[in-house]
């Protein structure tokens, strides 16, 4: 290990192992830092939307993805309430279709995902040291890196810091860059599942159903995950030792096909819920440290972009990296305005499909069947929420504007 490696990256999970793999293919001599001994099932960062998989392409990492087992979803179903199944299929979203060249979305078990990046960087000259502890990152035009690992206190002098550590990231709160939350609106909860082969592999579904919206994203061999929204109120639905049983349960229901099947899969992970509400950094960039992923803000996990926005984030940051010399905080400004309006624009879908989808009054249940009535009547009204499959860049601004919402919600 070097005392001034080019890089450091702190964290090893998605944002982390796709950064390093980048960077050391290029050549450049990179340390990356993890806590953990190992990657756990943390009940997202499974769904990669087919603008997130554009960007695994341009990065080079795509097929590592499909050969360590990445499943494609081709078509996305709206199974929902008040529609019959055989009709919602008739309405289903052509994953294949939204960008040249890109299959579907994919879905892969996020321990497996990060272990395959971490691999790929390792093998390209990373390296990965593992159950570090007390890490300290100090900005500056040379920032400096402190932290423990087997017993040994050791300092680095990296010439960039990449923060890739995660929600309540530890290098924004040190480099003094706040994060700003939305209000929390519902409870998202998940369950990995085996035993799910009546479900059509090639087929996702996000849905109302009664008093969740339920969304189920095989990932082949008979395994899906499958997600849950449900209200604020009910916090603690899924909690204790029947959170599994009851979770299940929730997926009998008329409107979704194989929900019997579904609510006889069996648990392959735990059962875990938490709150929706996006969280930013405005400014994700200090001297000499720039965040990425998750550590730079996360986006309502409602509509599932997480994966995208992170490889985006890998891809805008390495090409300032590798397309000139300059690494100055200054280098990163198109960055973080391009994030900035990036995450703006999710920040709006993710609101109005939780409006839409994770409200479940009576009042909600007319509202939706009024915003289906309009989109039927008027396709495009449903472009914000084509954002999750397309990407927030490849509609115009108009789409994420208020008079997008009245026309549809209000």
């Amino acid at each position: 290990m070097s005392d001034e490696p080019e890089v450091v990256i702190v964290g090893a999970g998605v944002a982390g192992g796709a950064m390093a793999t980048v960077l050391a293919r290029s050549g450049l001599d990179v340390l990356v830092l993890e806590k953990s001994l190992v990657h756990h099932d943390r009940v997202r960062g499974e769904f990669m939307a087919p603008w997130g998989v554009a960007e695994a392409s341009q990065l080079g990492i795509l097929d590592l993805l499909a050969a360590a087992g990445a499943h494609y979803t081709v078509r996305s179903v709206p199974y929902r309430e008040g529609l019959d199944p055989e009709a919602a299929r008739t309405r289903a979203f052509d994953l294949g279709a939204m960008l040249p060249g890109v299959v579907g979305a994919l879905n892969m078990g996020h321990p497996r995902l990060c272990e395959t990046l971490d691999a790929a960087a390792q093998a390209a000259g990373a390296t990965l040291l593992r159950g570090v502890a007390d890490l300290a990152v100090e900005a500056g035009e040379r920032p400096r890196v402190t932290f423990t690992h087997d017993g040994r206190r050791h300092e680095v002098a990296p010439r960039l810091v990449v923060g890739a550590d995660g929600r309540g990231s530890a290098v924004a709160r040190q480099v003094g860059a706040p994060a700003e939350t939305d209000p929390v609106h519902h409870i998202m909860a998940g369950l990995l599942v085996e035993g799910a082969e009546a479900w059509p592999e090639g087929e996702q579904t996000m849905g109302a159903h009664g008093e969740a919206t339920l969304y189920v994203f095989p990932q082949g061999g008979g395994r899906a995950r499958l997600y849950l929204n449900h209200a604020l109120s009910e916090r603690r639905r899924f909690a204790g030792p029947e959170a599994a049983r009851n979770f299940l349960a929730a997926f009998r229901v008329p409107s979704l096909p194989h929900g019997e099947a579904l609510a006889a899969t069996r648990p392959a992970g735990p059962c875990h819920g938490y709150p929706n509400a996006d969280s930013w950094v405005d400014v994700p960039a200090a001297p000499g440290v720039v965040l990425v992923g998750d550590a730079a803000g996360h986006n309502d996990p409602t509509i599932g972009q997480g994966l995208s926005i992170t490889l985006r984030d890998v891809r805008l940051v390495a090409e300032v990296l590798l397309c000139g010399g300059n690494w100055e905080s200054g280098a990163f400004a198109p960055y973080v305005e391009e994030r900035r309006e990036r995450m703006r624009r999710l920040r709006f879908a993710g609101r109005l499909v939780s409006a839409l989808n994770a409200e479940f009054t009576e009042e909600a249940r007319q509202r939706r069947l009024r915003a289906w009535g309009r989109i039927a009547a008027d396709p495009t009204l449903a472009l914000p929420m084509v954002a999750m499959w397309k990407g927030p860049h490849g509609l115009p601004a108009h789409v994420f504007e208020q008079g997008a919402w009245d026309r549809l919600l209000g």
